[in-house]
C-alpha cells in the first residue's frame, strides 16, 4: 500500500502528516462545533415553534426578532462572515486563525441553519397531538419534550445530518481562510503548489466522510420513523 501511494501519490505521500493532522482538525472542527451548534440550534428551533402567532406560547416580538436574526446570518455567505467575525473571534477566542479561531465563526454560521431544520421538524408534528396535550393539563416544557422532541425526533436526526454534511464543507471553506483542516491542506499544497493528487486526495476524503454521515443518518432517521 506504501509502495503504491508513493508512485502514484507523490505529493500526497511526501505530505502524509499534513494530511493527517488536517483530517484530525476537520473532525475537531465538525464535532465541537456541531456539539455547540447543536444545543443553540434546538433552543432557538423550539422557541421559533413555540411563539410563533399560531404557537403554544404565543410571543410575537420573540418570534419576529429571532425569525429575522436567524434570516440575516443565513444569508450572509460565510467566507465573508469569517471576516466579518474576526474581531469578536479574536476576543473571544484569542486568535482569528487556524482550528481554534474557525469554531467560534462555524458556530455562528451553522446555529441559524439548524435552528431552521429543528424548527421545520416540529412543524411535522401533528397538531392534533399537541392539542391532546393541553386538553390533558400538560404544561408548555412538558408539550416542548413529551410531545414536539419525541415526535419530532425523526425530523431533527435528519435535520442534523443535513446539518453535519453543511458543516463539513464550511470547515473546508474555513480552512481556505487560515482555520486549518482539509481546506488548508488542499489551498497550500493542492492549489498553491500545484499538487493536484493531494487536491484530489482531499476531495476523495470529503466525500468519504459526508458519505459516511449521511449513511449513518438515514439508517438512524428510518428507524426512528418505525419505533
Amino acid at each position: 500500500m506504501q509502495a503504491f501511494i508513493e508512485q502514484n501519490l507523490p505529493n500526497v505521500f511526501r505530505t502524509q502528516a499534513e494530511l493527517i493532522k488536517g483530517i484530525w482538525q476537520t473532525l475537531e472542527m465538525t464535532f465541537v462545533s456541531g456539539l455547540i451548534s447543536a444545543s443553540f440550534g434546538i433552543f432557538f428551533g423550539v422557541l421559533l415553534t413555540v411563539c410563533k402567532p399560531e404557537g403554544i406560547s404565543p410571543n410575537k416580538l420573540v418570534y419576529q426578532l429571532l425569525d429575522k436574526l436567524i434570516n440575516v446570518f443565513r444569508s450572509i455567505p460565510f467566507v465573508i462572515l469569517i471576516s466579518l467575525l474576526m474581531p469578536l473571534t479574536r476576543l473571544i477566542t484569542g486568535t482569528a486563525i487556524g482550528t481554534k479561531g474557525a469554531i467560534f465563526p462555524l458556530i455562528v454560521g451553522t446555529v441559524p441553519f439548524f435552528s431552521r431544520q429543528v424548527n421545520a421538524a416540529l412543524e411535522e408534528v401533528d397538531p392534533g397531538t399537541v392539542e391532546a396535550a393541553q386538553s390533558m393539563g400538560f404544561t408548555t416544557p412538558q408539550i416542548i419534550w413529551s410531545v414536539y422532541l419525541r415526535e419530532g425526533l425523526a425530523g431533527i436526526v435528519r435535520g442534523s445530518t443535513i446539518t453535519i454534511v453543511n458543516l463539513i464543507s464550511l470547515t473546508a471553506m474555513a480552512g481556505t481562510v487560515g482555520g486549518g483542516g482539509l481546506g488548508d491542506y488542499a489551498l497550500r499544497y493542492g492549489f498553491q503548489r500545484r499538487m493536484y493528487d493531494a487536491t484530489l486526495v482531499t476531495v476523495v476524503i470529503l466525500l468519504l466522510l459526508v458519505t459516511i454521515i449521511q449513511t449513518i443518518g438515514n439508517t438512524v432517521t428510518r428507524r426512528m420513523k418505525h419505533i
